[in-house]
């Protein structure tokens, strides 16, 4: 792959994608000498080496079990796995073969499976034992290990730029979970963002690794996907739960040197004062750090955490880099080259004034348009601008997040959407109304909070109503606090007025109430 034309000091001006008539992921990442190293896979215990060569044979077999199966150009194939690298593999095989890959979470239980499932039209699941029991009957699991590896090589399919690859789901306030279609570009897209939030990855001796999840794009496109693009090995490792002890210990065997913490993670190291020397960049992303959480970074890591913002919609459009340029406390960095990022009016002029972050028509890592709701789209992406929800100021060169303009819930690293959980409680007999928000949270940021009115007469705990959540949706989401009231505040259509939960949440968390 040719080498990325970056140039920090012009962060947005003057970049050419370049992008090629055509294209294919799956090609882009398994372009390398067969005998390098591809994924350190530490999942099974000791450590396992698996070269480009490697997973080469493990993406045919997996393909040519996917043409077995009748998938044709276009079809929507659930993934279904941890860190692995068959999670690698699955997704590759299906772009290699033009199919679309649908990441799922192994957190989720059916009823956000099912969503998820059904939505994309995703008949069959590539996926392991365990997703086999989660699945049931949404959809036919496919165990991606029993494809075998193939001796003879598959043709890349003819796709291009805007070739539909991958569906993401991301949360939303209203309405199920709406799926972001991406096409071929995508990878593209995050390389730029991907290498300066590392200060410059792809040097020699680099290894990359996250805690989070490959079923999100955190996980696959700022993380996996570049480093295979790029020929950086990337770490495959799982682990229950994050600790910083479990943390020094993939560091150790894996030899990473390249990270990226979702800023919870960061927040646990910071409680036990843990330092983890050696390492070359540190990057992060989901929301704004502070200067007392950089200040500690240089102290722990002996280098600048480079944050970085971006969305499912379009993501990796901003970032720091330490290596060019100093962070600025509250600023989340200046854009990517490529991403024109512009914060807009209320006319949707550009302002020097705090207003509404948006980026251009023309990134790489935009999406095509959200999978079968095209009036979310139009609504997303007006006019030459894809508005991102998030309100920001300039300063400078560097743009500040102020806030979100959605109800989107921001906890442990995880976008929540309050619109699932509101729809999961009210399923429950005793429930009759329910707002949810988002609570300030030292560790979290945020946790999930509801608000729920009972039936007349009806009697439920909160223990229950949380347990009943946590079986039906994912582990993460359910409502840590639950809080009973008589009527929740409404407008004169009956919708939830959730800013005005949002402040007692706030005022509760401040000592306010």
């Amino acid at each position: 792959m040719p080498a990325l034309p970056l140039n920090p000091t012009r962060l947005a001006d003057g970049y050419d994608w370049a992008l090629p008539q055509r294209l294919n992921m799956a090609e882009e990442c398994l372009g390398h000498p067969s005998d390098a190293l591809a994924i350190i896979d530490l999942t099974g215990g000791t450590r396992a080496d698996v070269t480009f060569g490697d997973l080469a044979r493990m993406v045919d077999g997996l393909a040519a079990r996917l043409l077995a199966e009748r998938v044709e150009v276009g079809d929507r194939v659930g993934v279904l796995l941890s860190q692995s690298p068959w999670c690698a593999a699955a997704h590759l095989a299906i772009w290699k073969i033009g199919a679309i890959s649908v990441p799922l979470f192994k957190l989720f239980q059916r009823d956000a499976l099912a969503n998820r499932v059904g939505d994309a039209g995703a008949r069959l699941v590539l996926t392991d034992e365990d997703g086999v029991a989660l699945l049931g009957d949404l959809a036919t699991p496919l165990i991606a290990a029993e494809a075998g590896i193939a001796t003879d090589p598959l043709p890349f399919a003819e796709t291009g730029p805007e070739t539909p690859a991958v569906l993401i789901y991301t949360s939303g306030t209203t309405g199920s979970p709406k799926g972001a279609l991406h096409g071929h570009r995508v990878l593209r897209g995050h390389l730029p963002g991907v290498a300066l939030s590392h200060d410059h990855l792809g040097q020699p001796g680099d290894v990359l690794w996250t805690p989070a999840d490959w079923a999100w794009i955190g996980g696959l496109f700022d993380v996996l996907m570049p480093a295979l693009a790029l020929g950086v090995p990337v770490v495959a490792a799982r682990r229950e739960k994050f600790s910083p002890e479990g943390c020094a210990e993939i560091i150790t065997e894996g030899g990473v040197r390249n990270i990226f913490f979702p800023p919870t993670a960061l927040r646990m190291l910071k409680a036990a004062d843990t330092h983890l020397p050696g390492l070359r960049s540190v990057a992060s992303g989901g929301e704004p750090l502070g200067a007392e959480m950089l200040a500690w970074g240089r102290k722990a890591f002996g280098l600048e955490i480079n944050e970085f913002y971006g969305q499912t919609e379009c993501n990796m459009i901003v970032s720091s880099c330490g290596a060019e340029f100093p962070a600025r406390p509250g600023a989340i960095g200046k854009p990517v080259p490529g991403h024109v990022v512009d914060v807009l009016d209320a006319d949707g002029q550009p302002t020097s004034e705090e207003g509404d972050v948006a980026v251009k028509r023309g990134s790489a890592s935009m999406m095509l348009e959200y999978w079968n709701r095209p009036d979310a789209t139009a609504e997303k992406v007006q006019g030459d601008w894809l508005i991102t929800g998030d309100r920001g100021v300039w300063e400078g060169a560097y743009l500040r997040f102020v806030g979100r303009e959605d109800d989107v819930i921001t906890s442990a690293g995880y976008r929540i959407g309050p619109a699932e959980i509101e729809d999961c409680l009210l399923t429950h007999q005793a429930v009759a109304t329910v707002g949810v928000v988002g609570k300030p949270d030292p560790i979290r940021a945020e946790i999930v909070k509801a608000y729920v009115v009972l039936k007349p007469g009806a009697e439920a705990q909160a223990e229950e109503l949380q347990d009943y959540v946590k079986s039906r949706l994912a582990s993460y989401s359910y409502p840590r606090e639950i809080a009973f009231l008589d009527a929740l505040p409404m407008t004169v259509t009956g919708k939830v007025i959730r800013k005005e939960l949002k402040a007692r949440a706030v005022a509760e968390a401040t000592g306010g109430v």
